[in-house]
C-alpha cells in the first residue's frame, strides 16, 4: 500500500496525497540558452515528463526562466546553490518550483527565510535535498569504522568486519541526512510555510533506500526518489531501478527520477517502465519480447528493437509483444493486445487474443505497427503508422537450414 503523504501542487501537477507518481527528469542545456532549453523540453515533454529540472548557477540563467516558461507545458523546476539571489529571481521570473539545499546556502538559514517568503508570497513549492555527497558524516568514529586493523586500548590489533563497518558507516550517514531534511523542514514550518518535497539522494541505492525509509517513518511530506550519479545507461537503469523499486514497492514515493549519463529524454521511459512493472502506472507501451535463443529462426532481436523503437512516443496504455519461437511466442502473444509469434521465416499476427493473419518475416515490422496503430487514438495512430504503410524490414531472414553463416561446431 502506498504512504499516505500530504499533497502539494508544482505548477498544475498535484504531487502526493492519492496524485500518480509523477516523472521528472533535468535538462543537460545551458539554461540562459532559451532555444536549446526549450528544444529539449519539448522533447522530454514528447515521451511523456511531467515535471523538468534546470540548473541556474548564474544570474543570466535565472532572468532566462521567464521566456523559457512562456513556451513550454510543463512545470519548471530551478535548481539552486550557493546563491539565493539567484532563486529570488527565478521566483520572479515565475518559476514553479525551487531546489534547494538549504546547507549550502551562503548565509544558510537567513537565505532560506528569504526564499520561503519569496515562495509564499506566489505559491511556488520548495525541494528540500539533502544529498549524501554533501553531508560531512564521517566523524571520527565512522571514519575509525573504514580501517581495516586498528589496535585496541588493550594493545591488541582487531580486525574490523568491512561489511559490518560499511553498515554502520550508512547508518550514520543516513541518519545525518534525515535529521538535517527535519531542521531544515522545521525552518520552514516556523514560517507557515509547508509547500514542501523532499529528496534524500545518493549515488548508492542502498544509502538512499535507508534514508528514504528513514524519513518516511518520522515525516510525511511527499518524497522525490532519486539514485544521484547512477551511471551511463545501463549501469544508471539498473541502479535506479533497484533502488527506486525497493522503496516504491514499500509504497514510498511520490515523484521520481530516473539519473543517467545521457540524454535527458532517455530517462523517461526507464522511469515509466520502473511504475509499469510495480503496476504503479498504466501510461505507454507494455513490450515483451524474447531473448532469442538456438529455436528461434528470425531475427527476433532485429525486430524487437525496432518496433520497441517506433513506439517509444505513444502513451496510450497497450500491450505489445515480439516473440520468436514455438514454446513461449503463441502464449504471450495471444496474451497481447497485438503479438507477433514468428518462426521459419514467418509469424502470426495476433490482436486482442485472436488470429488475424499469417505473414512473411519482411512485412513483421508493417504488420505489426498496423494493428497497434488500430488501437490508438488517431493522433498518436499517425505517428507510428504513415498513411501507405510500412516497407522497411526489420532484421535478416534466419533459419536453421540457411543463412545462419557460422560453422557447425562437430565433435
Amino acid at each position: 500500500m502506498r504512504r499516505k503523504t500530504r499533497q502539494i501542487h508544482v505548477g498544475d501537477v498535484a504531487i502526493g496525497g492519492d496524485a500518480p507518481i509523477a516523472v521528472q527528469s533535468m535538462t543537460t542545456t545551458y539554461t540562459r540558452d532559451v532555444e536549446s532549453t526549450v528544444a529539449q523540453i519539448h522533447r522530454l515533454e514528447d515521451v511523456g515528463c511531467e515535471i523538468v529540472r534546470v540548473a541556474v548557477p548564474e544570474e543570466e540563467d535565472a532572468l532566462a526562466i521567464g521566456e523559457i516558461k512562456k513556451r513550454i507545458h510543463i512545470p519548471l523546476v530551478a535548481d539552486i546553490h550557493y546563491k539565493h539571489s539567484l532563486a529570488l529571481e527565478a521566483i520572479r521570473q515565475g518559476i514553479d518550483c525551487v531546489r534547494i539545499n538549504p546547507g549550502n546556502l551562503i548565509n544558510g538559514r537567513k537565505s532560506l527565510e528569504q526564499i520561503v517568503a519569496a515562495c509564499k508570497e506566489r505559491g511556488i513549492a520548495i525541494r528540500i535535498g539533502v544529498n549524501s555527497g554533501s553531508i560531512d558524516a564521517l566523524d571520527q568514529r565512522a571514519q575509525m569504522q573504514r580501517i581495516q586493523v586498528r589496535l585496541r586500548d588493550d594493545g591488541v590489533l582487531e580486525r574490523t568486519d568491512p561489511a559490518e563497518a560499511r553498515r554502520k558507516e550508512r547508518e550514520h550517514l543516513t541518519e545525518r541526512m534525515v535529521s538535517k531534511a527535519l531542521e531544515y523542514i522545521s525552518w520552514c514550518e516556523e514560517m507557515d510555510f509547508h509547500e514542501i518535497k523532499v529528496s534524500l539522494k545518493s549515488s548508492s541505492p542502498l544509502t538512499a533506500v535507508e534514508a528514504y525509509r528513514r524519513f518516511s517513518q518520522r515525516s510525511d511530506y511527499p518524497l522525490h526518489l532519486g539514485i544521484t550519479e547512477a551511471g551511463t545507461l545501463v549501469t544508471g537503469a539498473v541502479k535506479s531501478s533497484v533502488g527506486l523499486g525497493l522503496l516504491l514497492a514499500d509504497g514510498i514515493g511520490d515523484t521520481i527520477r530516473v539519473s543517467l549519463s545521457a540524454e535527458p529524454e532517455e530517462e523517461i521511459p526507464v522511469a515509466y517502465e520502473i511504475l509499469r512493472s510495480l503496476e504503479l502506472r498504466n501510461r505507454g507501451v507494455t513490450f515483451v519480447s524474447c531473448p532469442s535463443c538456438g529455436r528461434v529462426e528470425i531475427d527476433v532481436i532485429s525486430v524487437a528493437n525496432e518496433v520497441e523503437k517506433r513506439l517509444s512516443k505513444v502513451q496510450t496504455p497497450i500491450h505489445v509483444a515480439v516473440m520468436g519461437c514455438v514454446v513461449n511466442g503463441p502464449g504471450e502473444s495471444r496474451d497481447a493486445d497485438v503479438g507477433l509469434a514468428g518462426g521459419k521465416g514467418r509469424g502470426v499476427i495476433f490482436r486482442k487474443g485472436e488470429v488475424i493473419k499469417t505473414v512473411p518475416e519482411d512485412q513483421f515490422l508493417d504488420a505489426v505497427l498496423k494493428e497497434v496503430a488500430s488501437l490508438l487514438p488517431e493522433h498518436e495512430a499517425k505517428l507510428i503508422y504513415p498513411e501507405g504503410g510500412i516497407r522497411e524490414t526489420a532484421g535478416i531472414h534466419r533459419t536453421r537450414d540457411e543463412g545462419m553463416g557460422t560453422a557447425v561446431l562437430k565433435k
